[in-house]
């Protein structure tokens, strides 16, 4: 905004609202004041809105709000493309990786470099876990992103914590330092049931409950998780975090794949919610989640990229086409999952899993205005018979321009206002080829 000026007005915009009624005005305009959304509507503006404002037309382009990724680790984007097609990569490649490299000037970077990529890509919201995530935070705050940063616990000696109680202390420690952040809040993390175990997983369902606080898990996500369950429990995964208490609308499901009716029914009644990784999932040949059977029991469901070691990219552009290509594919149907719906996966779906839907995920009047431009330059992007169908099969990350998060541009004409673009690639770099020298690459 021009200096004086309290309000900002964007025009000449096709704004895709994703309200209740997927409300698209085309042309529109969007009105934003002291970080809020204070009007949405078709045609021009009202003269009376307009006075004293600063007008922008934006020249047809797409206005839509922020995307919510709600599964990511974004540190581990200094880890992309290592260990691909590499059977086991958890236990044989991962792992030792984190416990090799991992460390807080590592995670600061590598998250920064994350940001970077979350925004260009339009995401102005993440939930995140991962080892000291404190660095994570911070890189977040940097960059102006909104998120649920989730300190990860496991029941093994971690690259930040030798203990699971050292573990929980990390986690203290995030949640003191995130208390009134007006845009990051802290979440525990257990890594998953496998590496947790069932006394860690009841104690931070006490601290949870006690505290009313938000987890991040991979719950239901590989075979050998299936089979640590029942070999030891005679369980599901799901019915498995049911009996710890865990499973409540405080926590957030990572993957969830291998699940039955059973196991739908029971994250339908404890009221967790789902982060669906259509890209991660179909990479690592683990099956297609029954986001269908979900959605059809009112189970909360947003979108995830998961790491970049693992989706390889972040932002949720790529993930679109394959949510809705993968569902139709298990259905045989092309009318299942329309372009409307893979959208609001995106936005207020995602809000809704992260349980801010009532500040974010769609373009309404009152809400905090986390909104992204989406260039129309390109081939692709004309006509636009349906500007859903356009969002979901034809537009890519690289048409993201501007960035808007609390009413501030964090991005402009695709450059990063609050951080050095260039700086940060070219450390990142610099810290990859330290990567594969060590490893003798």
């Amino acid at each position: 905004m021009t200096a004086g000026s309290t309000r900002l007005i964007l025009g000449n915009a096709v704004v895709v609202t994703v309200d209740e009624a997927r409300t698209v005005h085309q042309p529109g305009f969007v009105a934003v004041e002291e970080g809020r959304l204070v009007a949405i509507g078709a045609g021009e503006p009202p003269a009376a809105l307009r006075a004293g404002a600063e007008v922008i037309d934006v020249g047809g382009d797409i206005l839509m709000p922020g995307m919510v990724n709600t599964h990511c680790h974004m540190a581990m984007s200094v880890f992309r493309g290592l260990g691909d097609d590499v059977a086991d990569r958890l236990e044989r490649y991962i792992f030792p990786l984190e416990k090799r490299f991992v460390g807080p000037e590592m995670v600061y970077l590598g998250s920064l470099h994350a940001a970077l990529e979350l925004l260009e890509g339009g995401v102005t919201t993440v939930a995140d876990m991962y080892y000291f995530e404190t660095e994570v935070a911070r890189a977040a705050d940097v960059a102006g992103l909104r998120g649920l940063m989730g300190q990860t616990v496991v029941d093994f000696a971690a690259p930040d914590a030798a203990t699971p109680e050292e573990g929980l202390r990390r986690f203290q420690d995030l949640a003191d330092r995130l208390a009134g952040h007006p845009r990051l809040r802290a979440s525990i993390a257990p890594h998953a049931p496998y590496t947790t175990g069932r006394d860690l997983l009841d104690e931070i369902a006490r601290r949870a409950e006690k505290d009313g606080v938000w987890v991040q898990i991979h719950l239901a996500e590989v075979e050998r998780e299936i089979a640590w369950c029942r070999e030891r429990y005679g369980m599901t995964p799901v019915r498995f975090m049911a009996e710890t208490g865990l499973l409540n609308p405080r926590m957030i499901a990572a993957h969830a794949i291998l699940v039955d009716d059973a196991d739908l029914d029971l994250l339908r009644e404890g009221g967790a919610a789902v982060s669906h990784n259509a890209g991660s999932n179909a990479k690592a040949g683990k099956g297609i989640a029954p986001v269908l059977g979900m959605l059809a029991r009112g189970i909360r469901v947003g979108l995830g990229s998961d790491g970049a070691m693992s989706g390889n990219t972040l932002d949720l552009f790529a993930q679109l086409p394959q949510v809705a290509k993968l569902q139709k594919l298990a259905a045989r149907d092309r009318t299942v999952m329309p372009a409307t719906e893979v959208v609001a996966l995106a936005t207020i779906d995602g809000a809704r899993a992260l349980g801010l839907e009532r500040e974010i995920g769609s373009l309404e009047t009152g809400k905090k205005a986390d909104l992204i431009r989406i260039s129309r330059r390109a081939a692709r992007m004309s006509p636009l018979h349906d500007v859903h169908s356009t969002i979901v099969y034809a537009a890519l990350a690289s048409d993201v321009r501007d960035v808007m998060i609390d009413g501030a541009w964090v991005l402009r004409d695709g450059i990063p206002t609050r951080f050095d673009r260039a700086a940060v690639i070219a450390e990142v770099e610099a810290l990859a080829a330290r990567m594969r020298a060590s490893l003798g690459a």
